[in-house]
């Protein structure tokens, strides 16, 4: 095949030319986005009921709607929380489930149980966790001063937010930070009962005068006229015109009885951006969206606001593309260093400039022909898939130094130079084909991890795959036709006929370790045999991590001030720390009490805020981070405080919402949580001291009222018309709505803002005697501490507490025993058991890779025993890298793993073309006898090698080694995958160097040959 292509450079040009052609043209519709889009198997429902305590929502509104989703498909896991005035659901499913049909079977059960939910409550929200949920960017929205919040809140919904999903590749806009305008009506209570009204007078004048006729139509003559009520009302002016007559027959306007008024609606959270309050924009893209193109329409989009609405001031916040921008300028500088490092150490090991220039040529095809793959497989560019290729670069300038040092080989053996390009690349074909496979069978499975890992893993396998199949394509094809075109009016001893004295020097110093080794052969495979362990045992002095630490100027504190506080005081206390902190920081922004965003998965309540901060340098974060918790457990020492490094779009989605070793119990006898003073009296009692409350058995101060029934009957007051009291007297109560054009006001009753007690003393009921009678003569209240949320999964309610012991199962038959005796069910959870299953799962599939890596290359070799060389080989390159990470601090992360990957599939390929080139030498070296032989094939197989290893591993090693000098959040982020590569090509390949003709020797029996014979130093020369 190589020789019929071969034969037909033009055809091969132009094949490849045209593949490029299309490559570009697929480049350009290739999506570019942060991470793959991947569907999270997990639906969360969200409940909003104001003024509803957790006891209510979970029996009213969770409880009805985990019963009607407990058939869906694919159904893992439920589980809801019930805080109040909110609850949420968290469905999850089956990895591999449709979640496009799951969404819509939610939404359709969620329809059908409406009729069985509270009247009052609004529809619960159903959002879909996808990676692309995740904001590109954060427009803060500040109103200037004078102008009206609500006028602001109408713009951004009705205006800014339509002008960005315009945008092209803008998938959704979400806002937080809403205020409403609505029509408030404070009755007059000392004329209501001068009049002998009451407050349902006024309801009933504003719904009637608000009636409209559904569909009645009148015929005059031939005509139809479809009748409308011209009592409906527009205004406060129009409410205050209407009637109000008493039981009695008094009529009067409702203006001398109520002040009617526009105010802006009460609502349970706030955003500010710094010490001023506004709204936020958050801007998702679509999936098939580039996030480099994108983001510059929405700085676009955010200027030409500044100009038209002057009203607004207008602030871009956590753009998500630096990520993105990072890894796409991390491959373009491993592209152009490595082009330069490669021209100039073939330079200085080959003496000429042909080679570089062939090699640089093949590195953009190479690159530019694997996105057909990614096409083809519906395949973004993303920061998993551009590692995926950032890894391949580094075998695929291996198999090009490979190919052409061999077809260099062959034409110095004397060979025409068309006949050396043609068994220069037959020759070492079937070993880079393994090599390539041996590199797919490690990653291939891990596409088999169950969860997001597995998703993930995907993208970077068909990367990995596309780049090194392509990288075949070329070194057996393009590259001899290169060299052919570049050499063919060269003689061969024109083109390098000596090798440079660079590499002189570097095998003359090979060839005498290579006589001291093989001097004493048992004493230095022992030596190489003891290393192996000594470098795996520093990986458990390793710090095992999942991304590596990044230099971050930004960070988020989680506050809960666990105190029953409302929304304006927990405003209060956020600007209060943010005026002490003035100066501090570059920006911040908070996000306080219940968020609006549609797309929010998490949980909130009033008695929370999550505040961003942006400093000037990482030191200044940490000094004042510390300096801001200080602060506000001096304040509030009951406030419990996260501080974290500000999420980024890999944190989100990795990051776990559930705890690592969690103890769950359900009363067998009440199924209900179990009550207060007894559990705080069972606790005391739990077999594990080092616990703290789950979210069931978090507490939180409560008023409860307590009816008289006994004098509600005695006075015939009816238990519902009290209970209608009570919720017009306290909170908001809606009325009845304005409703025009889509633009929808609310009518609400407001209330007095004083103590409750006053309000129960100073409103009455009429009794049935006709006299009236204060509220606070059939209502008492006492202040007792409940439980702040109520938990439930599966199996109904449950409690909890979270272990913090370091081996959380020494404990569990003392657990079960504790439940036993207090007739409780008991059960463990948490993410310590799925990374117990994940590790399992990953060990599991190593053994696979190194199962397939073996099948594959004794396929190859046709021999069990020879592969096993090239397997031991292994430890020794992750040694050398463990070493390197220990030296420098670095931990064990994702990045220093695919850093260990990149570099064993180098030293794999090296490995297997030693073995091949000495089985074909020994071949060669027949006619000696068994020990000459072998030792003769063992002692020139290394040096043919040496120069394509050490070629590859340089030129590796200095074009990573900028990133090690670099800062910034990409240098960061690729430093560990660094030392990893530096570690296994200089420590791992020394070793490797000498370990391979080593093992060999033992392995293929030279300890049985005779001493006589030949002598090493005859040998050696």
């Amino acid at each position: 095949m190589v020789r019929f292509l071969l034969a037909r450079p033009i055809a091969v040009l132009m094949v490849f030319l045209a593949l490029m052609v299309f490559s570009v043209i697929v480049f350009r519709t290739l999506p570019i986005s942060l991470l793959p889009p991947i569907d999270v198997p997990q639906i969360v429902i969200k409940v909003n009921y104001p003024n509803a305590s957790p006891e209510a929502i979970e029996q009213n509104v969770l409880s009805p709607i985990r019963e009607g989703l407990m058939t869906l498909n694919g159904l893992e896991d439920v589980e809801s929380k019930a805080g109040s005035e909110t609850g949420t659901i968290r469905l999850t499913f089956d990895y591999g489930t449709k979640m496009e049909l799951a969404y819509i079977d939610v939404n359709e059960k969620i329809d059908r149980l409406t009729n069985s939910l509270p009247s009052d409550l609004t529809r619960p929200q159903v959002i879909r966790i996808n990676t692309n949920d995740i904001p590109v960017v954060r427009v803060q929205v500040i109103p200037k001063p004078g102008f009206d919040f609500a006028e602001i809140s109408q713009l951004t919904e009705n205006v800014l937010k339509k002008r960005i999903e315009q945008l092209e590749g803008v998938s959704l806009v979400d806002i937080n930070g809403k205020k409403e305008r609505i029509i408030t009506v404070t009755p007059d209570k000392a004329a209501l009962r001068a009049l002998g009204m009451t407050e349902d007078n006024v309801i009933n004048a504003i719904q009637f005068g608000n009636e409209e006729l559904p569909g009645i139509s009148v015929e005059d003559g031939q005509f139809r006229y479809y009748l409308r009520l011209a009592t409906r009302v527009d205004s406060p002016d129009d409410i205050m015109k209407l009637p109000v007559t008493s039981d009695k027959g008094v009529t009067v306007d409702l203006a001398r009885v109520a002040t009617v008024q526009y105010e802006t609606n009460e609502v349970l959270g706030h955003h500010l951006f710094g010490e001023k309050e506004g709204l936020v924009i958050t801007v998702h893209k679509q999936a098939s969206a580039k996030m480099n193109e994108l983001l510059p329409k929405v700085y676009e989009a955010i200027d030409l606001f500044k100009a038209d609405y002057n009203q607004v001031d207008f602030e871009l916040t956590q753009d998500q593309s630096v990520l993105l921008n990072a890894g796409i300028s991390n491959l373009q500088t491993s592209l152009l260093f490595g082009g330069l490092f490669a021209f100039g150490v073939l330079f200085l090991f080959m003496g000429n400039y042909r080679m570089p220039i062939i090699i640089g040529i093949s590195l953009p095809t190479s690159l530019l022909i694997s996105f057909l793959v990614f096409y083809f497989f519906k395949i973004s560019i993303n920061v998993i898939s551009l590692s995926g290729l950032a890894l391949g670069l580094g075998m695929l300038i291996d198999n090009a130094i490979i190919v052409l040092d061999n077809i260099t080989r062959k034409r110095l053996d004397g060979l025409p130079i068309f006949e050396a390009c043609v068994q220069g690349v037959n020759e070492v074909m079937s070993a880079l084909v393994s090599s390539v496979l041996t590199t797919l069978a490690v990653f291939i499975p891990l596409v088999f991890l169950s969860g997001i890992s597995g998703a993930l893993f995907f993208d970077q396998a068909v990367s990995v795959a596309a780049i090194l199949g392509v990288s075949l394509l070329v070194a057996f094809i393009f590259l001899p036709m290169l060299y052919h075109f570049f050499y063919r009016k060269k003689a061969v001893q024109e083109e390098n006929g000596d090798d440079s004295r660079f590499f002189k020097i570097i095998l003359k110093g090979y060839k005498s370790l290579f006589k001291k080794v093989f001097s004493y052969k048992k004493l230095s495979f022992g030596i190489f045999i003891l290393l192996i362990p000594a470098g795996l045992a520093l990986g458990y002095l390793l710090q095992v991590e999942g991304l590596p630490p990044i230099e971050k100027f930004d960070a988020v504190v989680e506050i809960d001030w666990n105190e029953p506080i409302g929304v304006e005081q927990n405003k209060d206390r956020v600007l209060s720390i943010l005026e002490a902190m003035k100066g501090a920081y570059l920006k911040s922004e908070t996000d306080l009490g219940v968020r609006q965003f549609l797309l929010f998965d998490g949980e909130s309540s009033l008695q929370e805020a999550n505040l961003y901060f942006l400093f000037e340098s990482q030191e200044s974060k940490s000094v004042q981070m510390q300096r801001l918790e200080e602060l506000i457990l001096g304040n509030y020492p009951n406030a419990q405080i996260a501080v974290l490094d500000a999420p980024n779009a890999f944190d989100q989605l990795f990051a776990s919402n559930i705890p690592f070793y969690e103890v769950r119990w359900k009363d067998l006898a009440t199924k209900k949580p179990i009550e207060e003073g007894r559990m705080d009296e069972w606790l005391s009692a739990f077999p594990v001291k080092e616990f703290s409350r789950g979210p069931g058995l978090q507490k939180e101060a409560s008023v409860i009222f307590r009816l008289d029934g006994g004098k509600l009957a005695l006075y015939g007051i009816s238990p519902r018309a009290l209970q209608e009291q009570v919720k017009q007297l306290f909170g908001v109560y809606p009325i009845t709505d304005i409703k025009r054009f889509g633009e929808i006001t609310p009518i609400k009753l407001k209330a007095d803002k004083t103590n409750f007690e006053q309000i129960l003393n100073n409103n009455f009921l009429r009794g049935k005697d006709g006299n009236e009678y204060a509220l606070s003569n059939f209502i008492s209240f006492d202040y007792e501490n409940h439980y702040k949320f109520v938990t439930a999964d599966k199996g109904g309610l449950f409690q909890s507490v979270i272990l913090d012991s370091k081996n959380p199962t020494a404990y569990n038959a003392e657990i079960i025993n504790w439940a036993a005796d207090k007739n409780l069910g008991v059960s463990f959870f948490g993410q310590y058991f799925k990374d117990q299953e994940r590790i399992r799962e990953l060990v599991g599939i190593l053994l696979i890779s190194v199962l397939l890596l073996y099948f594959i290359l004794a396929a190859q070799f046709e021999s069990f025993i020879q592969p096993l060389i090239i397997i031991a080989t292994l430890p020794l390159g992750i040694g050398g890298a463990f070493i390197i990470l220990f030296l420098t601090g670095t931990s064990l992360n994702v990045m220093s793993a695919i850093g260990l990957v990149v570099m064993l599939g180098i030293m794999v390929n090296d490995a297997i073309l030693k073995i091949d080139t000495i089985n074909r030498l020994k071949v060669q070296y027949s006619h000696l006898s068994g020990r000459d032989a072998l030792d003769k094939a063992l002692y020139e197989a290394g040096q043919i090698r040496l120069k394509p290893i050490l070629m590859t591993s340089i030129t590796t090693i200095l074009a990573l080694l900028p990133v090690v000098f670099s800062s910034g959040l990409g240098a960061d982020l690729q430093r560990p995958l660094v030392f990893s590569v530096i570690g296994g090509l200089t420590i791992g390949t020394f070793t490797a160097l000498y370990f391979v003709p080593l093992a060999y020797w033992f392995i293929a029996g030279g300890v049985r040959h005779s001493e006589g014979g030949t002598t090493e130093e005859s040998l050696f020369k």
